[in-house]
C-alpha cells in the first residue's frame, strides 16, 4: 500500500485554507441564524438556560472541529464533508491522494 503524501505545497496551503474558512463561515452563520431563532422565541428563564447549554455545547463542537494544523487537515476536511459544510469540489487543488484519503474518510 503506497503511503499517501502528507507534505502540502504552497498552493495546497492556499487551497485548504480557502476551504476551511469556508466552511466555518457556513456553520457559524447557521449557528448564528439558529441562535436568532432560539433566542427569539424565549419566553421563561428555563429557555434561557437551555440556550446557554446549547451555545456551550456548539462551541465546544466548533473549537473541537476547526482545527487548522496540517498533519490534521485531511481528517478535519473529511468531517467537514461528511457533516455537510464542504463539498469535495472545494478541495479541487490538493493532492489527488489526499482528496482520495478524504472521500475514503467521509465513509467512515
Amino acid at each position: 500500500m503506497q503511503a499517501i503524501n502528507t507534505e502540502w505545497t504552497t498552493t495546497e496551503e492556499e487551497v485548504a485554507k480557502k476551504a476551511f474558512d469556508i466552511a466555518y463561515k457556513r456553520e457559524i452563520g447557521a449557528l448564528i441564524d439558529s441562535v436568532r431563532y432560539r433566542a427569539s422565541s424565549l419566553a421563561e428563564i428555563e429557555d434561557m438556560w437551555r440556550l446557554h447549554d446549547f451555545l456551550s455545547v456548539k462551541r465546544h463542537e466548533v473549537d473541537g472541529r476547526y482545527d487548522y494544523r496540517l498533519p490534521t487537515l485531511v481528517f478535519v476536511f473529511a468531517g467537514l464533508v461528511k457533516d455537510g459544510w464542504l463539498s469535495l469540489n472545494e478541495l479541487e487543488g490538493l493532492n489527488a491522494d489526499k482528496i482520495a484519503k478524504i472521500a475514503a474518510l467521509t465513509c467512515m
